[in-house]
């Protein structure tokens, strides 16, 4: 079992989980949890051991040079985090690893009880996966919760998604079986630009973990790194007469299926978060 760092109590805490792989187009789910990491100032208390769920022919350890100039092996694996967020009131515990090769139920059963150790009263998960998406509109973000007043939070078209599913399915399932209430947030990265990163993707993300957690995060450099990211794409279509008549035929698509009041609802959420961060900037 995972060996928890001494921490003192956490105060209703909140999970954010994410996971490189199947999961993880355009790494836009793992970089969120990096980012908040970051901007949160996360401390690990926990890993899990990865002997027992990684192929490492599949997920090989790295080496590298440590601060001191040394030589240091990393093995893959899931860490857990704990932050305190200044403008929250309560604390978050941030999930980061790498999808396992084996024994999905023995993981989750195993980081459950972590977290359950750690007091979590919600466990959020994040994904991506690759879409008919324009990347000159907005990234689409569906959902699921396991609780009818999560639905009504969320605020977000329920995915209907059926078939193959990752880690982040399985863990959800574990959590309806112990009763833990769980939601998962999957952004819609275009798929004609699958490589990592994707930061507007990861911007969208990040947009419903503040409308569900009611904060402001500090965005950092992603606002502008997103912007660089839609204008590279631009260029990229210009080049390819090709690819520019099948992203116009993706926005036409796009248009003409959104309504007008649910795109009125997006430009208001979006201006809410932008008057809350400006205030809290002055």
């Amino acid at each position: 079992m995972m060996e928890i760092e001494d921490t003192p109590a956490l105060v209703r805490p909140v999970v954010i989980a994410a996971f490189e792989g199947w999961n993880d187009a355009a790494e836009a789910a793992s970089a969120v949890v990096d980012h908040l990491i970051k901007v949160w100032d996360a401390r690990v208390v926990a890993a899990i051991d990865p002997e027992d769920y990684y192929d490492f022919q599949v997920n090989r350890p790295s080496v590298g040079v440590d601060d001191n100039g040394f030589r240091k092996l990393t093995w893959p694996s899931t860490h857990v985090a704990i932050a305190s967020p200044p403008d929250l009131d309560h604390d978050v515990i941030l999930v980061r690893g790498i999808e396992p090769n084996m024994r999905w139920r023995g993981f989750c059963a195993e980081l459950l009880a972590c977290i359950d150790d750690l007091g979590a009263e919600l466990v959020v998960t994040l994904g991506a996966l690759l879409a008919d998406s324009p990347h000159t509109r907005p990234i689409p973000v569906t959902g699921t919760a396991t609780e009818p007043d999560l639905v009504d939070r969320m605020k977000l078209e329920q995915s209907t998604y059926e078939g193959p599913t990752g880690i982040v399915g399985v863990l959800q399932d574990a959590c309806v079986k112990l009763d833990i209430p769980a939601a998962s947030y999957w952004a819609a990265v275009p798929h004609y630009v699958a490589q990592p990163p994707c930061p507007k993707a990861t911007l969208a993300l990040l947009g419903q973990i503040e409308d569900l957690l009611e904060v402001s995060i500090p965005l950092g450099d992603l606002p502008e790194d997103a912007r660089a990211w839609e204008r590279g794409v631009d260029e990229l279509a210009e080049e390819d007469e090709d690819i520019a008549d099948y992203v116009r035929s993706l926005e036409e698509s796009r248009d003409t299926a959104d309504l007008p009041e649910a795109s009125g609802e997006a430009i208001a959420r979006e201006f809410e978060r932008y008057l809350k961060r400006r205030h809290e900037d002055d």
